[in-house]
């Protein structure tokens, strides 16, 4: 597939200015595509809008050397079941775009010792139990305080009102604060980044009801294999494609027109393009812009503007073929980098290695080259027989997530907005999800529903 931007696609792949577009999707990021793709199942034919010369949004290829990698490393569950269902509409297979490993954890500090938790094959959630009860590198007291946990979080319905800090939640059970350093501390990081002394309980106890309260298979791992752009952004291009929608890439929305209470389009750089529906898939800080002016939407733009931010740092690693985790992935304990992920086992790519540090900290302060050094020194002292990497990309998102901290579902919006025909979609929309790719997943999903619903 050739990815053409804006003047050289808009005359082959969507209305000329002034046609009618019946929907627009602004946003060529999971979100945008998924809803694009559910309504050209329903044989509607949807422009996307997308700024950047690539789809993808925040899950987007970058180069390293030879190789295309994702502009983040990723991690998934076995309980995205929205997004593998649209992975089974573009006919993905699972296996061609994850890695699926069962639940099991391996943490580990510099002075060599680890703390490791494997679930057995039982129906959920004895899983988690039997693996907390387990767990190597936790005291038995350590254990138990896991299992009072669990307990409290399942007697209270996997809800807290209000919600607090998990900080305080994990206190108030009675959780030591060696347990949250070896256990809740990481996992918080990874599916909030944000720290348990800033996070949402609210949405991190959604986070374990889902994983470890249906389905066995819901805490499994699913890890790419292949770069994000080959598992849902280039098989949704061409299934909007073939089915008569269009996906514009390098086309900017600029201005969103409402007439009379209702949508009227989206105004690009030299156009407008008129709309009946327009879907907005952008990240919050674009949508905010999109919608300050419009008097019936400022209350969605002030909770947007509302909505705080966190960074993610990838440092890909290229070290000689030799050298291997011995495994997909380890966490890092009482060190900047948190996650390493060995892409050799993952996708036979040799010797690379992927540094994940989530949320945010001193290390956004330091300059390229200095946070460069601490992570390759970190992973010396983690791997001292290791030899120093070839080559080295380190890629800084600094609004890779909203903040998942307590109170931000006030903050964020639902699919609905008060001018008819206008739609918002994205991980930071009122999911009940942290900013994950199945957040982005289900909030397409739900825009597109209210789109065939409305076209009725």
């Amino acid at each position: 597939m050739t990815f053409l931007p804006e003047a050289e696609s808009s005359a082959r792949r969507a209305p000329a200015a002034g046609g009618r577009a019946a929907v627009v999707i602004v946003g060529g990021g999971w979100a945008g595509l998924t809803a694009a793709v559910e309504l050209a199942r329903h044989g509607l034919k949807p422009t996307v809008l997308e700024a950047a010369r690539q789809p993808g949004g925040r899950a987007r290829m970058t180069p390293f050397d030879d190789l295309h990698l994702d502009n983040g490393q990723h991690i998934l569950l076995g309980a995205y079941r929205s997004l593998l269902r649209i992975l089974q509409t573009l006919g993905v297979a699972e296996s061609s775009v994850f890695r699926r490993l069962p639940l099991e954890l391996v943490l580990r500090d510099a002075a060599g010792a680890d703390v490791r938790l494997t679930a057995p094959s039982l129906p959920a959630p004895l899983n988690l139990l039997s693996g907390l009860l387990t767990a190597t590198g936790l005291t038995l007291f350590e254990r138990l305080a896991a299992l009072r946990f669990v307990a409290r979080a399942r007697r209270d319905r996997f809800e807290c009102a209000p919600d607090v800090p998990l900080a305080d939640y994990l206190h108030a059970c009675g959780q030591p604060p060696a347990l949250t350093r070896a256990l809740w501390q990481p996992l918080c990081l990874a599916a909030l980044n944000v720290p348990v002394a800033q996070a949402s309980t609210r949405i991190f106890l959604r986070v374990i009801r889902d994983a470890f309260f249906g389905a066995r298979r819901d805490s499994d791992f699913l890890i790419p294999c292949a770069d994000l752009g080959a598992c849902l952004p280039r098989p949704a291009m061409d299934y909007i494609e073939q089915r008569g929608g269009a996906v514009r890439l390098g086309a900017r929305a600029l201005a969103l027109h409402v007439r009379g209470g209702a949508v009227a389009g989206v105004g690009l750089r030299n156009a407008t393009l008129a709309a009946t529906h327009v879907v907005l898939a952008v990240a919050p800080q674009a949508a905010a812009q999109l919608l300050h002016g419009h008097a019936e939407l400022a209350p969605i733009a002030a909770g947007l503007d509302g909505l705080g931010a966190q960074p993610i740092c990838t440092a890909y690693l290229r070290y000689p073929e030799h050298v291997t985790l011995g495994r997909e992935f380890v966490g890092a304990l009482d060190a900047t980098v948190q996650w390493l992920f060995d892409h050799g086992r993952l996708s036979g790519r040799a010797g690379l290695i992927a540094a994940v540090i989530s949320g945010p900290g001193p290390h956004m302060r330091l300059a390229r080259e200095a946070l460069t050094e601490r992570i390759v020194a970190e992973i010396a002292r983690l791997y001292p027989a290791w030899p120093r990497p070839l080559t080295i990309k380190l890629i800084r998102e600094k609004h890779a997530t909203f903040a998942a901290t307590p109170g931000v579902d006030a903050c964020r919006p639902g699919p609905v907005t008060p001018v008819k025909g206008l739609w918002l979609a994205g991980d930071y929309t009122a999911t009940g999800y942290p900013s994950t790719l199945e957040g982005a997943v289900r909030s397409g999903l739900v825009c597109a529903r209210h789109v065939l619903e409305s076209s009725q």
